[in-house]
């Protein structure tokens, strides 16, 4: 089967989507997306040059003027309608995760639902954009201040949830009254091609959402982000290229949402509901096959349970079942590519090497496609790499601790804060650790924290600004302060 026979086989288009059209790439390059399971190519999509992302900037600002005054229940309730066909398309969009991404399908379903909450939310919050109106201090006038679109909006999404972080980013964009270009990753763009498909078939207008697929993306980006008319850049991946975007986004002042990497820590103190623990554990480190921004990292546990808990992780760990994405019975899939693989590998080689004990995995499966052992290592000693590098794979690595005082600063010492996991049947001890753990989010005797209602993001070096709840909508609007005269 050839990758365009593969392409149509899957249903989703190969082409760019700029200005309500399908169109080829100016060059008429072609891009190949790859199964991780397999090392198959699944399909020849067009690769975008520097023209076709001025030429998608150039349809998303087109379309900005009639978008931004489009009424906020209409916008709305294209959302909501995107929302409802993606729930009819669900195993359609599943099938295609799980073929370019290798996620077990059942986490492609997972992510849907997830995902599709974005589109719900601000379909609601669309018409609730809100000001506030009074008289000033003096006496002189009135205060009107009135929320506003930020404008055009480039949107960079990283592979590890193709749909999620392309709704996450869309829909607020859309409810604010922003057109949007979504630059997709080149590992995994076709839930993206096909996504835009979706929102065409609800209506949403031309112009309005554009996506170009590209293996050339920082040349692309650097364009789209250098020109004067992109007024706010979001961006999802690593903080290393994070900090290149933002250095890029300050020549002309973008407005700037980054969720950056992530090193999060799992505390599991002595009084700790134990089975909770461990089943969080499995949930905040293996969703995913630990391809996960808030994944948990560092597992600090308290000396007098640390050998229970690698014990009970171990056994769960070891009966994990890995596989390709489309057996119903996977529950670890592979990972993006052999690169992940080699970078995973040689974090668990440091620390074994360090003194780390391997108690379950710990090396690479020998098998075709891009798969990793799901990991438990005990006693990860001070100065290993994953304890300080973010490890984006089934790799557990536990830590003992002895005092309070002793978890908050090893879960502190990192440059990240996206998100920290504690479990504690102390209330008071859970209460400290929202203000001491130095993070964006924490999840207290759970070890799930995304919810489209929530503000999500970090603090350090994991990021600005926040997507999702109230607080995403806010990413793209600005305040207009008018004082009317009396």
């Amino acid at each position: 089967m050839t990758a365009t026979e593969a392409s149509t086989k899957l249903g989703v288009p190969d082409q760019l989507f700029i200005g309500g059209s399908w169109r080829p790439a100016a060059t008429g390059a072609q891009l190949d997306v790859h199964d991780p399971a397999t090392g198959d190519v699944l399909a020849s999509i067009a690769d975008a040059g520097v023209v076709d992302g001025v030429a998608a900037l150039d349809a998303a600002v087109a379309a900005a003027e009639d978008w931004a005054a489009t009424p906020p229940r209409v916008r709305g309730e294209l959302l909501r309608a995107a929302f409802d066909l993606l729930q009819e398309r669900r195993e359609h969009f599943a099938a295609v995760m799980t073929a370019e991404m290798g996620k077990p399908h059942r986490e492609a379903l997972g992510e849907i639902a997830y995902g599709g909450e974005f589109l719900r939310w601000f379909g609601e919050e669309a018409p609730r954009v809100s000001g506030r109106f009074g008289d000033n201090p003096s006496g002189t006038g009135r205060i009107v201040v009135s929320r506003r679109p930020v404008g055009p909006c480039y949107l960079v999404t990283p592979w590890n949830f193709p749909l999620a972080m392309a709704t996450r980013k869309i829909a607020p964009a859309l409810a604010a009254g922003c057109p949007v270009v979504l630059k997709p990753a080149e590992l995994t763009p076709l839930t993206s091609l096909l996504f835009a498909q979706l929102l065409s078939d609800v209506g949403v207008p031309a112009g309005v959402v554009n996506v170009v697929t590209t293996a050339a993306p920082a040349a692309v980006s650097e364009r789209i982000i250098a020109d004067p008319r992109l007024r706010k850049l979001s961006f999802t991946g690593s903080t290393p290229v994070g900090r290149r975007l933002m250095a890029q986004a300050s020549t002309n002042v973008l407005r700037t949402s980054m969720e950056l990497g992530g090193n999060a820590p799992f505390l599991v103190f002595d009084d700790a509901d134990l089975d909770a623990a461990v089943d969080g554990a499995v949930s905040a480190k293996f969703r995913n096959t630990g391809q996960a921004c808030t994944a948990a990292n560092r597992f600090l546990v308290h000396r007098s349970v640390a050998e229970e808990f690698t014990a009970r992780m171990a056994e769960r760990v070891a009966a994990l079942v890995v596989g390709a994405g489309t057996d119903p019975d996977v529950t670890i899939g592979p990972l993006i590519d052999d690169r992940a693989v080699a970078g995973v590998d040689e974090l668990v080689s440091d620390a074994v090497d360090r003194g780390a004990t391997v108690r379950t995995g710990g090396a690479r499966l020998d098998r075709a496609g891009s798969f990793y052992a799901p990991t438990v290592l005990a006693d990860v000693p001070p100065g290993s790499r994953l304890l300080r590098e973010e490890v984006f794979g089934p790799v557990l690595a536990v830590v003992p601790f002895d005092t309070e005082d002793e978890a908050v600063a090893l879960a502190n010492d990192t440059e990240y804060g996206l998100v920290s996991y504690v479990f504690t049947r102390d209330l008071a001890r859970g209460d400290r650790m929202i203000d001491r753990l130095d993070t964006g989010m924490m999840g207290l005797n759970t070890g799930l924290v995304s919810d489209a209602a929530a503000p999500f993001g970090g603090v350090k070096q994991s990021g600005v600004g926040r997507e999702g709840g109230a607080e995403g909508l806010d990413e793209y609007l600005s305040t207009k302060y008018t004082l009317i005269a009396r």
